[in-house]
C-alpha cells in the first residue's frame, strides 16, 4: 500500500455518503461507489417508476431550500472522492510506465497540465 492509499479517507456511497464501515456492500465505478442500499432504493425506482409532476424535470425541482442546501455537502464530498481516485488512477498508470502525454489526452488535457495537476512537483 502506498502512503496516498494509507492518508486516503475511506470510501464513502456517491448518493447517501456512508461510508464502506456503515454498509453491507459497496459497488464501484470509474471515480464512484453506490451503497447496497441505494442500490436497492434504484432497484425499487425503476421497478415502480414514479410519476414526475407536469413542470418538473426532476427530483431536484422539488427540493425545498433547506433540502437544496442540504445536497451541497453531499455534492463535495463526491466530487472530492471523485478527485482522489482520480489521482490514485494517476498515480497507477505512472507507475506502471504511462507517459504524461497518454494521461493527459485520456483526461481532455495537454501533457504539461496533466503534469501539473497530478506530479506532485512544483
Amino acid at each position: 500500500m502506498t502512503v496516498a492509499e494509507e492518508a486516503a479517507p475511506p470510501i464513502v456511497c456517491s448518493f447517501c455518503i456512508r461510508p464502506t464501515t456503515e454498509v453491507t456492500t459497496m459497488v464501484a465505478g470509474p471515480g464512484v461507489f453506490i451503497c447496497d442500499a441505494c442500490v436497492s432504493i434504484c432497484a425499487d425506482l425503476i421497478a415502480n417508476k414514479p410519476e414526475i409532476p407536469h413542470g418538473f424535470s426532476s427530483w431536484e425541482e422539488t427540493l425545498t431550500d433547506d433540502g437544496l442546501l442540504a445536497t451541497l455537502p453531499q455534492i463535495t464530498a463526491a466530487g472530492e472522492q471523485a478527485d482522489r481516485r482520480m489521482a490514485l488512477m494517476v498515480a497507477k498508470a505512472r507507475a506502471r510506465g504511462i507517459t504524461w502525454t497518454r494521461i493527459g489526452a485520456a483526461l481532455g488535457m495537454t501533457r504539461q497540465s496533466a503534469w501539473e495537476r497530478f506530479s506532485g512537483e512544483e
